[in-house]
């Protein structure tokens, strides 16, 4: 209802219909069947509850179905919304004020619901705004979704800017199109993932999720590295409705979301479990308190309570911070950098490193940037930057590990024949603290690494550290990882090297364990997926032969009250008709059955032997190191 009543229309809608779906079933199931019933209501709670033994009551039912039914025609003839009234205006004021900082006239609008975002775009488009607004959503198949995509795919065509995936491509589209033409996003949470809008400065909350960490996600999208102006969040709030403002106060002073410090909520929500507790915290409140004072009562005692949690985590984390700061957790501060080349990931500074080798003789790299001018004959010619703002801007091709080049590289590196080495680490010298490698240091020993392909439901790979001291103690991957980040220099000779077979193995048997445990989820996830779509299908064309025998029961009476011959006739050929249907409908149903369970087993069986994995280990290299 805090969206739109659009929203709530389709809502009250969709509840009424699966009631009466239960309602018309009720003479028909008997009280076991009836049990299942509960799993309907999945589909409208955000945690799942066991399932319910109690009997439905048809009474009961069906005074709550009236109750649906008149609650959703009410909200149906709400002929417009104070929201979308006020939200004309206010973005006004707002481009005048962006206009004002010198940022661009551009807005992002953030929704849960779909039926509001289809609102939102037609309300705008007919105010002043059409030819201005796009939308982005889970799906973007919008008939002006297809008109953006198929420009895109036109400017972008023989570039590496395509990927091959639609959903990707489609959203880099959108977002382009939203960054050189149009001037209004309205978005779903979808858009809250994987896209950056950080050329966009002002973000509307039209509704507000009770997760704080969904907050966040939406003004991260503008609010990242590359922003130039302060961003600005307008929050839409009933001023009226008690709950919905404590919410509001919840959110902005106890999590800080809407403060102007970047990032200054990172720390409060990390000392959280989860957003998802806090969202049930408020629903509760929500559905069990009425009045003004309940309402305070139970959101002083939400508030109390978080304020210990957030206090003694915080408190644990600076505490951890003074005992153990070293690199690890360095790399995790915020510093302000003043090169670009340092704000690079560790994989981006393990595949500029890569590339580097690589290319020696083929590419001139820039010393400050994380970028380089490549001359083979293997790929364009030109600059790559790892950089996607600045490649963007400068019309650079955006080096990623997916990019053709990168993936030549490194399958180039991966099959050179390496030689066993002797390779010396130098810990002594290094700028940085690293407490895992102290207890090593003036020690030697063995180390093997292999790449292990694992072939189930899809191609996984990982990199298999087998590595041992001289005094024959196994060393995790952790510990391998940072050795091999330290400067080294090779020389001597090796020597024969030791088995390492066990720890090989135990590595490889753990990653199995991992993809069996994920692969296990995916198929109860799957045959959960289709009992429901098959169950709903069922229910469905039930619904259709029960409709046509109440049709046939009317025609009955009406044709028994007929007075002359003709209209007798006339209403038996209407029921021999419409019993037909329903005969054919229940053919269907039969045939429906079958072929559902047919496809659930074929499914099923797929899915099986998918999940019949096989492994593969490459060895990559071995080296006999020693640390100093």
């Amino acid at each position: 209802l805090a969206s739109s009543t659009f929203a709530i229309v389709r809502t009250l809608r969709r509840l009424a219909n699966r009631l009466e779906n239960l309602r018309d079933e009720l003479d028909l199931l008997d009280d076991e069947d009836i049990e299942g019933i509960d799993e309907l209501a999945d589909e409208y709670e955000e945690d799942a509850e066991e399932e319910s033994d109690e009997k439905i009551d048809p009474k009961q039912l069906k005074n709550e179905l009236q109750d649906l039914r008149r609650y959703a025609e009410l909200a149906a003839r709400i002929g417009h919304n104070a929201k979308g009234d006020t939200l004309l205006p206010a973005l006004k004021i707002a481009f005048a004020k962006a206009e004002e900082l010198g940022a661009a006239r551009k807005v992002v609008i953030f929704t849960e619901s779909r039926q509001t975002q289809l609102y939102l775009y037609d309300l705008l488009t007919a105010n002043g705004y059409e030819g201005q607004v796009a939308t982005i959503n889970g799906t973007n198949r919008q008939p002006h979704h297809a008109e953006i995509y198929e420009r895109w795919l036109a400017k972008h065509e023989g570039t590496d800017r395509l990927t091959g995936s639609r959903a990707i491509d489609m959203k880099a589209a959108i977002v382009e199109h939203f960054r050189d033409e149009a001037t209004i996003l309205v978005a779903t949470e979808a858009a809250a993932e994987g896209v950056n809008l950080q050329f966009c400065s002002l973000v509307v909350n039209f509704d507000l999720p009770w997760n704080p960490q969904r907050i966040e996600q939406r003004i991260g999208r503008c609010h990242r590295y590359g922003q130039k102006h302060d961003v600005v969040v307008v929050n839409f709030i009933n001023l009226r409705n008690e709950a919905d403002k404590r919410v509001y106060e919840l959110l902005s002073e106890k999590f800080r979301l809407f403060s102007g410090v970047f990032g200054a909520s990172d720390e409060v929500l990390g000392a959280l479990e989860s957003g998802v507790d806090i969202e049930r915290r408020i629903a509760e409140v929500y559905q069990t308190c009425r009045t003004n004072a309940d309402i305070q009562a139970a959101f002083d005692a939400l508030q109390a309570e978080l304020d210990a949690k957030i206090q003694a985590r915080l408190a644990a984390t600076r505490q951890a911070l003074l005992e153990h700061f070293d690199e690890d957790v360095r790399s995790r501060l915020k510093f302000s950098r003043e090169k670009t080349i340092e704000c690079l990931s560790q994989r981006e500074h393990w595949l500029l490193d890569l590339t580097r080798t690589e290319l020696d003789g083929q590419a001139q790299f820039d010393p400050d940037k994380p970028r380089f001018r490549y001359s083979g004959p293997d790929a364009r010619q030109g600059w790559y930057n790892l950089d996607w703002k600045t490649a963007d801007e400068a019309d650079e091709h955006f080096y990623r590990p997916d990019h053709p080049l990168a993936i030549r590289l490194i399958e180039q590196a991966i099959a050179r024949k390496l030689p066993a080495a002797q390779i010396t680490f130098d810990y002594t010298n290094h700028p940085s603290k690293i407490s895992v490698l102290e207890p090593l240091v003036g020690q030697s020993g063995w180390l093997e690494l292999s790449k292990l392909t694992i072939t189930a439901m899809e191609v996984d790979e990982f990199l298999i550290f087998a590595a041992r001291t001289d005094h024959n103690k196994p060393i995790d991957e952790e510990i391998c990882r940072k050795l091999l980040s330290l400067p080294a220099v090779a020389g001597g000779e090796p020597g024969n090297s030791p088995d390492l077979t066990d720890l090989r193995k135990a590595q490889v048997e753990a990653r199995l364990g991992e993809i069996d445990t994920r692969n296990g989820q995916f198929f109860d996830e799957e045959v959960l997926k289709l009992d429901r779509w098959s169950e709903d299908l069922k229910l469905s064309l039930e619904h259709e032969i029960k409709e046509l025998d109440k049709q046939i029961r009317e025609l009955r009476r009406t044709a028994a009250l007929a007075q002359s011959l003709q209209d007798k006739l006339t209403h038996q050929k209407q029921l021999r008709d419409i019993e037909r249907r329903r005969n054919s409908k229940r053919r269907e149903l039969f045939d429906a059955q079958d072929a559902i369970d047919q496809q659930r087993e074929e499914l099923i069986g797929k899915i099986e032997k998918q999940l019949k994995h096989s492994s593969e280990t490459q060895p990559l290299f071995t080296i006999r190191w020693r640390l100093q």
